[in-house]
């Protein structure tokens, strides 16, 4: 069992009762010989008074591994807001950057949201996987994309939000979506997939995809999140009701989702929001939020967030490995993210989410938390077969 230190720093934090920066997420550009990596950390405005309204992404740089950040930056012309026929405004979201090895670039990845006013989006808008790449030099991005999928009406509304990917030692890309057709049902269900990708470091395209996951509970399976540990693949999921996940050989066909629970087989307790992964070449861990953290006081019991190995034989949560990374102070927690930083070190990255209003009198102030995580142990992962 891999060993580890826990220590918690801010990237900003300041709250002025009508916007609050949410999506915060980041990604690292290896250093040329002994120079530091770069750390290059996203996040987007949404308004305290609407549902899930976003603006264009800033983005945060260090070059001295997270000691001190320059920014915000605005990237309002590559990763902002657009124009559509008929009065409607399309975003991006959700976005999560990583680097991506054979073509040498940092690819976010995400989807775009459609909006007719500024108080929550279209529930029957199209809604497509986007994506970016990171121009270091210039300091800026490409202008956002869509990734096309075949021509289904399952797929009208697909996104990629929130989800960890797995880069192949060829260069392709497996990358979690989650889809539905268009419907004024904002309850109506998902399924989850994964979706093999090609990228030469300028387009995403599809190849193709793999086993389509349903569950005929409220809202289905959305917002998975894949990772390698051991050769096989492990593809996280949220649902309303609890989480899930699946295991598979390929990264592509899983065996049948099962609920989340404890090596003492009550259930995890995380529920309606996203589990991400920590993999380390000696463990397999676990980052969620979830019900008896004496956390009532919290939206869904979002903080505070927490992190356990797993046994990936079960896959179950060893219990007696849980620790918190970033305390429950009012806000939540649910929309974070994981960083690979190098061997010695990972981040866990998450701005605190201002809603509802009030959550601030426990303390919460919109903080951007990197929790860092130490390797006692070098961390050799190196991936997966590809």
């Amino acid at each position: 069992m891999p060993d580890y230190d826990i220590s918690l720093a801010s990237v900003t934090s300041g709250f002025d009762g009508r916007t609050f920066w949410a999506q915060a997420r980041a990604g690292i550009i290896p250093g040329k010989g002994d120079e530091p990596p770069t750390a290059v950390l996203t996040a987007q405005p949404a308004l305290i008074e609407g549902s899930d309204v976003f603006f264009a992404l800033s983005e945060w740089r260090s070059s001295d591994l997270g000691e001190t950040w320059d920014g915000p930056v605005e990237h309002a012309d590559t990763l902002g807001r657009r124009e559509e026929a008929g009065g409607t405004t399309v975003a991006i979201c959700d976005m999560t950057p990583s680097w991506h090895a054979v073509s040498r670039t940092l690819l976010s990845t995400g989807q775009t949201v459609r909006y007719s006013d500024d108080q929550h989006p279209i529930a029957a808008g199209r809604r497509e996987p986007a994506y970016a790449v990171y121009r270091p030099g210039e300091r800026t991005w490409t202008p956002w994309q869509v990734m096309n999928l075949p021509e289904r009406p399952e797929f009208e509304h697909a996104g990629a939000g929130s989800a960890q990917r797995v880069d192949l030692a060829d260069g392709t890309v497996l990358l979690p979506i989650y889809f539905r057709g268009c419907s004024d049902d904002w309850h109506a269900c998902h399924a989850a997939t994964v979706v093999r990708c090609s990228f030469d470091g300028s387009r995403l395209e599809y190849l193709e995809h793999g086993s389509e996951l349903t569950l005929d509970q409220p809202r289905g399976f959305c917002e998975p999140s894949l990772t390698c540990y051991g050769g096989r693949y492990y593809l996280t999921l949220r649902n309303d009701v609890r989480g899930y996940v699946a295991v598979g050989d390929d990264g592509l066909h899983f065996d049948s989702p099962v609920p989340w629970r404890f090596d003492d087989g009550s259930e995890l307790g995380n529920y309606n929001t996203q589990q991400h992964w920590v993999t380390h070449s000696g463990g397999l861990f676990l980052v969620y939020t979830r019900r008896g953290l004496n956390n009532d006081n919290v939206f869904r019991h979002r903080a505070p967030l927490m992190i356990a190995q797993v046994d990936p034989g079960g896959p179950i949560v060893i219990r007696d490995t849980e620790r918190e990374l970033v305390p429950n102070r009012g806000a939540r927690l649910g929309n974070f993210s994981v960083c690979d930083v190098s061997a010695d070190e990972t981040w866990v990255i998450v701005a605190e989410w201002m809603q509802p209003p009030g959550c601030e009198k426990y303390g919460s102030d919109n903080t951007i938390w990197v929790a860092r995580i130490r390797w006692h142990e070098p961390n050799l992962a190196a991936g997966c077969p590809g």
